[in-house]
């Protein structure tokens, strides 16, 4: 953990040395500044030479200044460390993140991975600006305070002695409560997080259901529990400064009896009394500072471990280490394929998504894929771009494994259009061009004349340069559809699938976009997953899929002759004009 947080330093590694050198060095100027105050009202004050008190405020001055701006330097270097520092954990974390496969980001939630790259870097940041300089300036100041009360009247600093032990067992017993406490926060902020994303994210179904005061109940709940937490240790916190004043109030007191009997038998000096009371002062404010120093060092402890996890997590889906750089053709073949999401754990038993599956697709074709919900048809298209990797067996595209590819070639050369159509603030030309960046207004325009969707980007007041709100809000469901379908063509792939993205379009249009897919893209490889038959019935061969099995792959008219499953499915859809699931359903009931 540490090796991996040392790295994310960098280029900051000179700030980070200078920091704690300045700090230094105003310490030592701050330590100095009241031995200078004794000699001046020692030897100048009260032994009335003038000439003195000027050379040792002009030297108290100077001290001070030095110390003013060494402690600038050391404020401003801290701070470009820390930040730099906390810029390069964000930054190794989220290029992390970006080779994760869907397993990786199952294992961690959207809401862990927020929490990680916001709260606990923070944390971070804050700790390494401490670390760098209050880590210097605390045992420094302690040990330099506690050698010039030893140089000034070794009786008198007992008491100090005395005082550090006190504080010391105080302090210790502080802490170790409140660190336990601050252990648990940050799986409470995991909560927090996930109940606001999922209320955003669902503000609409929220609404719809009128569940508003369910969700604001829900992030009370949350919200309640990190309150209790932080208030129970912050309430510790709080001791340390009734217990810091008791001992210096005590210190006080015994300096002022003990050095009040010296003064007077001639054995100490009233500067050299002074100077004392403002070590004291010093050595307990040092020992207030190694507190929140280990309280604060607890806290980012936890943190360090989540965000040094994320950075050294190996991705489950990498390169191989020759990687093949082109793809033959658009053939995908499966061979006795089982897949299962998530490791297996011992002594449990697991369903299969996928079971012993196995087909070929030729390059060229369109294959269409059908079955309820749960049947295994997204795990299909999961694993034909590597999204996930099979648990047995092989899948093959090209005529290679595609455990054999360069992932960024074989995604460029499998073009998905998932379930879940996400469109990103910007005009509608700068997302179609996540499909290619370099691609011409014109190439824009004819990938949406196939998607069926420049008619309607042509009817907004600013056509392609329309701008589109974060998540696509203020187009259709079937609109956004068809522009994240015109996205993937752009990439010009040789294999495309469609995972139920044609769901929210009306018949009439779903029809026209399979149409434009037969006369306009005839040599790439389209795989289409519906729910209704009549969006499948005209490609040249359909999978039928149920509970993770492969129950039949032929064309629509050999299916309705030999499969029983998918008769029963057309003849309940073309009556009822129902999906595939809905059928189900009623068939359950009619053999009930």
């Amino acid at each position: 953990m540490l090796k991996t947080l040392y790295r994310q330093i960098g280029q900051y590694k000179t700030a980070s040395l200078l920091t704690p050198l300045f700090t230094a060095l105003e310490v030592v100027m701050d330590v100095l500044i009241p031995y200078v105050t004794a000699l001046l009202i020692d030897r100048g004050i009260t032994a009335g030479n003038m000439e003195n008190v000027y050379r040792y405020g002009v030297l108290m001055i100077g001290l001070a200044f030095v110390s003013l701006l060494l402690g600038i330097l050391a404020g401003r270097f801290s701070a470009y460390a820390s930040t730099g520092f906390a810029s390069n954990l964000r930054r190794a974390m989220y290029r992390n993140v970006q080779t994760f496969a869907f397993s990786d980001i199952d294992k961690y939630s959207t809401s862990g991975l927020v929490t990680r790259m916001t709260t606990d870097v923070n944390n971070l940041q804050n700790a390494y600006q401490q670390i760098l300089r209050i880590t210097v300036r605390a045992p420094f100041r302690l040990l330099l305070s506690i050698v010039m009360c030893l140089l000034i009247d070794a009786r008198l600093s007992l008491i100090f002695i005395v005082a550090m032990v006190v504080l010391s067992f105080s302090l210790y017993q502080i802490i170790t409560r409140v660190s336990r406490l601050f252990a648990q926060v940050f799986e409470r902020y995991d909560a927090l997080n996930l109940s606001v994303q999922e209320n955003v994210q669902a503000i609409r179904v929220v609404k719809s259901f009128v569940r508003e005061k369910y969700e604001s109940e829900k992030f009370a709940r949350a919200a309640e529990g990190l309150y209790k937490l932080y208030v129970k240790a912050e309430s510790l916190m709080a001791l340390n400064h009734p217990v810091m004043n008791m001992v210096v109030y005590g210190c006080i007191i015994a300096l002022s009896w003990w050095g009040a009997h010296f003064i007077v038998g001639g054995t100490l000096t009233t500067g050299e009394l002074t100077s004392l009371f403002t070590y004291v002062m010093s050595i307990l404010q040092a020992l207030m500072m190694l507190s929140m120093i280990f309280v604060m060092l607890t806290q980012s402890a936890a943190s360090a471990r989540r965000v040094a996890e994320v950075i050294d997590e190996r991705a489950d889906i990498r390169n191989p280490e020759h990687p093949v750089m082109a793809v033959a053709d658009g053939s995908v073949e499966f061979r006795g394929v089982r897949f299962d999401y998530g490791k297996p754990v011992e002594g449990q038993s697991r369903r299969s998504a996928l079971y012993n599956i196995s087909f070929r697709i030729e390059s060229g074709e369109t294959i269409g894929v059908i079955g309820g919900t749960g049947s295994g048809k997204s795990t299909i298209v999961n694993l034909i771009s590597r999204l996930y990797d099979v648990s047995e067996g092989q899948v093959l595209v090209g005529g290679r494994d595609v455990r054999e590819y360069d992932l960024p070639t074989l995604r460029t050369a499998v073009s998905i259009v998932l379930q879940q159509n996400t469109l990103f603030s910007g005009t509608i030309l700068d997302n179609l061009r996540w499909g290619r960046a370099d691609a011409t207004e014109e190439e824009c325009r004819e990938a949406c004349r196939i998607a069926c969707a420049d008619d309607f980007v042509m009817e907004k007041p600013d056509g392609y340069h329309t701008h589109i709100e974060q998540g696509g809000t203020n187009v259709s469901g079937g609109q956004k559809q068809r522009l994240c379908i015109a996205r993937a063509l752009l990439k010009h792939p040789q294999i495309l699938v469609l995972d139920d993205s044609t769901s929210a379009c009306d018949t009439a249009t779903d029809a026209k976009i399979q149409r434009a897919f037969r006369e306009q893209l005839p040599a790439m490889t389209k795989i289409i997953i519906a729910q209704r038959i009549s969006s499948v019935q005209h490609c040249d061969r359909i999978i039928v899929m149920d509970k993770g099995c492969l129950t039949g792959f032929d064309t629509h008219e050999r299916l309705l002759e030999t499969n029983p499953l998918y008769r029963e499915i057309y003849d309940l859809q073309t009556q009822a004009q129902g999906d595939f699931d809905a059928q189900q359903k009623g068939k359950e009931v009619a053999h009930g």
